[in-house]
């Protein structure tokens, strides 16, 4: 059993442990120790890394009770080796793990919601409750949470008797009966949990919602705590700079910039769309009738006035009329519509002759086709439609 130094002090970041075995394991090596103060990956908290010696530890577990440390090199069993921890990286997810209780607490205490899911990301965590809040409830409880935090109130962590756990009121998604670990923090919360936490709430820094969505008849949101919240306002705070410096709008003012610009690109779509029927008008009106095929290429229309085109067309020839837009360089997207030729029973045919894929009705086929306009023009024009 090796002895898990982590539970006796969270903060211990370098420690010296002696190799109990080394065993090859795919492209590295399992190390156990008599002792550690690596966390395995427990309690939604991913496993610590670091080193033990020129070792380089890059994932640990546990399984009965050993504590595995897969390292990038072997070491060999009898030997002490001086351990570090990456311990930015480890405090980090203290302080989101601390902070998550904090607020697990809060909607606990008020609502009588319970976590029944956690994840701890890269980027950010989501917890999972079961009852749905309002964003307006979830920025009370986040104001609460910070205010514990500012309390600077002690975190105690530790394993109750079994008559001292009987009588105490824990969150716990699990039914544990033995070697429970609680962690209490003083007047908000006492939760089972593996994991290590911080000492104090004031550590945590900072506790942040950052999205909350319904999920599984409940709500699941999404927040960061501690320096990774500092980063993260970092980021939005740059990203605001940013958009108000392009809008040329200050940045309490982005909001009403961004409505106006979005106002303003709905009446240039309105405007956009009548002067793409205009010009499909005037297309249509400048091509002659004809008794074949007709073809047409375009790189400006959007979809709705080229199959306004095509159907214009369609009713200016005995065959089939043929638009096409894009380029030769990305490939051609194709409609084509007609009044007179069954376009299905044709469509093998028309798409092996513009080198197309694609298929639709008797009357309208779409699609896309990778020949060059030249063929392309050459095959839809030349087609005989009466075979």
């Amino acid at each position: 059993m090796t002895e898990k130094l982590y539970y006796a002090d969270s903060h211990l970041r370098r420690f010296s442990a002696r190799v109990t075995g080394c065993e090859p394991a795919g492209e590295g090596w399992v190390l156990t120790l008599d002792r550690t103060a690596f966390f395995p990956e427990g309690g939604g908290q991913p496993a610590d890394t670091g080193t033990i010696g020129p070792a380089r530890v890059t994932d640990v577990q546990e399984r009965d009770g050993e504590i595995l440390h897969r390292t990038d090199r072997p070491l060999e069993p009898g030997s002490t080796a001086d351990c570090a921890l990456d311990w930015e990286q480890r405090l980090r997810r203290m302080q989101n793990h601390s902070g998550e209780h904090i607020l697990s607490g809060q909607v606990h205490r008020l609502y009588g919601l319970n976590n029944v899911g956690f994840h701890m990301g890269a980027a950010c965590m989501t917890v999972d409750f079961d009852g749905e809040l309002s964003w307006e409830q979830l920025m009370e409880i986040e104001r609460l949470a910070n205010e514990t935090v500012r309390a600077d109130v002690p975190v105690r962590a530790w394993f109750p008797g079994p008559e001292e756990l009987e009588g105490l009121p824990y969150r716990s998604k699990l039914d544990l009966t033995e070697n429970v670990r609680l962690v209490e923090i003083e007047g908000t919360d006492l939760c089972a949990c593996c994991a290590p936490h911080v000492s104090r709430t004031g550590e945590v820094g900072l506790i942040k919602l950052l999205d909350a969505q319904r999920h599984r008849g409940g709500v699941r949101i999404e927040l960061v705590c501690g320096m990774d919240a500092v980063e993260d306002y970092r980021l939005r705070q740059e990203q605001v700079t940013q958009i108000s410096r392009l809008l040329s709008a200050k940045r309490d003012q982005v909001p009403q910039a961004v409505q106006r610009l979005l106002e303003s690109g709905e009446r240039q779509k309105e405007r956009l769309d009548r002067l793409s029927l205009y010009a499909v008008e005037l297309m249509a009106e400048a091509v002659e009738p004809r008794e074949g095929n007709l073809c047409v290429f375009d790189s400006l229309l959007d979809e709705v006035a080229l199959r306004e085109l095509t159907n214009r067309l369609a009713a200016k020839c005995g065959g089939y009329a043929a638009v096409f837009s894009g380029s030769d360089e990305e490939g051609w997207r194709y409609l084509i519509g007609s009044l007179h030729t069954d376009l299905r029973a044709r469509s093998r045919a028309i798409n092996a002759g513009i080198g197309g894929r694609g298929g639709g009705s008797s009357t309208m086929l779409q699609g896309r086709a990778e020949k060059s306009a030249k063929e392309i023009r050459r095959f839809v024009l030349e087609e005989d439609v009466s075979l």
